[in-house]
């Protein structure tokens, strides 16, 4: 049995001005994968993800559902054909929400939290998507690689 309740903190980790973007507008860029548009965050603060993610800041939203829930619907207001799902990627197995939160045992230290929006019909092509759910200042904060107290 899993749980996908979303973890109460998410963690995107990036360059700063991109973060200072999703700071201020709520500005995020959807990337296709496995026949779905994506947007992976981690459910852990490791100062490891900076290296491994090629990043020098770090977006702390403390608010999970609230900016789920904003993800979504400003997603099904661009996309109203898509069916949107968001869960915990699982790494080295088939993950029960399909081969879009499957991946290898490699990436697991990304511990990541996947948002992801599938066509209801098939598409030939899917272009990456840039959404805005309006300002993340109220339950968010940008952080450095070592200020970052808990």
């Amino acid at each position: 049995m899993h749980d996908y309740q979303r973890p109460p903190t998410l963690y995107r980790y990036a360059a700063r001005d991109e973060l200072e973007l999703a700071l201020r507008e709520g500005q995020f860029r959807l990337m296709p994968a496995n026949q779905c548009l994506t947007l992976s965050l981690s459910t852990v603060w490791d100062k490891s993800l900076f290296d491994l993610l090629d990043a020098d800041s770090c977006l702390v939203i403390h608010n999970s559902e609230e900016f789920g829930e904003r993800l979504h619907r400003a997603v099904q207001r661009i996309l109203p054909t898509w069916a949107g799902i968001d869960g915990a990627v699982e790494y080295g197995v088939r993950a029960a929400l399909g081969v879009a939160f499957t991946k290898t045992l490699a990436e697991a230290a990304e511990c990541e939290w996947q948002f992801a929006w599938r066509p209801m019909t098939p598409q030939s092509r899917m272009n990456p998507l840039t959404v805005k759910i309006g300002s993340i200042e109220g339950f968010a904060e940008l952080r450095e690689r070592d200020s970052y107290a808990g």
